[in-house]
């Protein structure tokens, strides 16, 4: 760590208005990740559907966010990020209000265009903090919208239960209404114009290179989720398209006057370390959401409102974390802070593997908490790092690819730990198995999840810091 403590100075009222109107979106857009699953059970009823087509309600969400986060980022950088911010806000609105129409079809369709404001919103925000916040207070400003974003995956489950309870399903997707109106009002008050360059000349957009890409992220992303976990010649084929396009997206940056991705700075190490660990501890720490709550349920016997309260652990430490956590990026380095908190998910991931196994629901708990803790500080301190290398012209563009870097992390993490524990357990499903085979489950999939955080603290150890970029 940095001996000589920074002096961080206070911030201004306006940034900090601005600061909230962008963590308000934020929110927004992680809300709209978490509130939609508990209708699931509902929707199929309503619409005497089966599972796998009411759950089209999630995955399109998810799939429209990561194969367009990317291009909404790199359009930022060339038309600016305000706009396209509010347009952002706004498309989220309107497709939140076109989700209550009474038809599966029209709600699934209507989730992929939220989820296409969600990505404007997802890309945009982080870069918009590098351009508008001081270099000394890049890291409080970061740990700020993770804490908005870990509040919205927080309330979505219980905001989504309530509503649901009282209101009926459509209020599930209704209540984004008020709340995106209320960013959108925010942003425009309060949200600064940039001072980024802005190349306005449609033919400065590599449309070729992002429908490759987008291709690439869909088949990926598919790959990854069909079959609920069951591995099969779809998978492998969506696996084998994602590849071939993948090398057709290359060939065409490589050609392109103006590429949406400019492969000399995926050639920049610090910035593919910084996207490689972004992606290993996202799926560790999706791990603890998709095998958690089976072990929780079959080897310690929890009821439903005990399994929500339990699992509640985790984003309440990313909520009241995420501030002090930039607090201490900025008073003590990036760098340093990126590797502590690594450490603390290598101790909270071990303890995982072995403490709820010997403690219970308490030792379950505090492994838990000291897992969030540490990932809440690695955002902190990773994002800010990135943030702050890159040149103005180019932040969006990193944003999106960091985003799209954890959400690769969900989509691997849900897929392959899920796989670990189902096979660990011997169980054909997840939801079956005995109390030992949960407990083997878990041990095993967390020794798997701290070997991937022992991956991610050596890309960190040999991570050299960047010198700070300027416009």
């Amino acid at each position: 760590m940095k001996s000589d403590k920074q002096t961080v100075p206070t911030a201004t009222t306006g940034e900090r208005r601005a600061l909230l109107s962008l963590s308000l979106a934020m929110l927004l857009s992680s809300l709209g990740t978490s509130i939609a699953n508990v209708a699931l059970p509902t929707l199929s009823e309503v619409f005497s559907a089966s599972f796998q087509q009411v759950q089209w309600v999630v995955l399109s969400y998810l799939l429209a966010i990561t194969t367009l986060i990317v291009s909404a980022g790199r359009l930022g950088d060339l038309f600016g990020r305000r706009p396209l911010l509010l347009l952002g806000v706004g498309v989220f609105t309107v497709a939140s209000l076109l989700g209550t129409y009474p038809s599966l079809p029209v709600l699934i369709a209507a989730r992929a265009v939220q989820g296409l404001g969600a990505a404007l919103m997802m890309a945009l925000s982080m870069a918009y903090v590098a351009d508008i916040v001081p270099r000394e207070r890049t890291g409080s400003a970061m740990g700020l919208l993770g804490t908005a974003s870990a509040i919205g995956t927080a309330m979505g489950p219980s905001l989504g239960g309530l509503l649901i309870g009282t209101l009926g399903w459509q209020a599930v997707f209704a209540a984004n209404v008020p709340l995106g109106l209320a960013a959108f009002f925010l942003l425009q008050r309060h949200l600064p114009a940039t001072t980024t360059p802005r190349q306005t000349a449609r033919g400065r957009f590599d449309y070729t290179g992002t429908v490759l890409l987008s291709l690439t992220l869909a088949a990926y992303a598919l790959a990854m989720t069909v079959g609920r976990g069951d591995w099969g010649l779809r998978n492998n084929a969506l696996l084998g398209l994602a590849l071939v396009v993948a090398t057709l997206f290359v060939i065409s940056q490589q050609r392109a006057s103006a590429p949406l991705i400019r492969l000399s700075l995926l050639g920049r190490p610090f910035l593919m370390a910084g996207m490689a660990m972004s992606t290993l501890v996202t799926a560790v720490v999706m791990a603890t959401l998709v095998v958690g709550p089976f072990y929780l349920t079959q080897a310690l016997g929890l009821s439903a409102a005990q399994l929500g309260l339990v699992m509640s652990a985790g984003p309440l430490v990313a909520a009241l974390g995420g501030v002090p956590a930039g607090q201490l990026v900025d008073r003590y380095g990036a760098h340093p802070m990126t590797l502590l908190g690594l450490l603390l998910m290598l101790a909270g991931s071990s303890a995982l593997a072995s403490l709820p196994v010997a403690v219970g629901v308490a030792g379950y708990m505090a492994a838990l908490a000291t897992t969030t803790a540490g990932y809440t500080l690695f955002q902190a301190a990773n994002n800010t790092q990135l943030m702050v290398g890159v040149t103005a012209e180019t932040r969006g563009l990193v944003s999106g690819l960091l985003s799209l870097s954890r959400n690769l992390g969900l989509i691997t993490g849900t897929a392959a730990m899920g796989a670990v524990f189902a096979m660990a357990s011997k169980a054909a499903t997840l939801p079956t198995g005995s109390p030992q085979a949960a407990s083997s489950g878990m041990h095993t999939t967390f020794v798997v999840a701290a070997a991937l955080i022992v991956l991610a603290l050596l890309l960190g150890l040999r991570r050299r810091v960047p010198q700070v970029q300027t416009a």
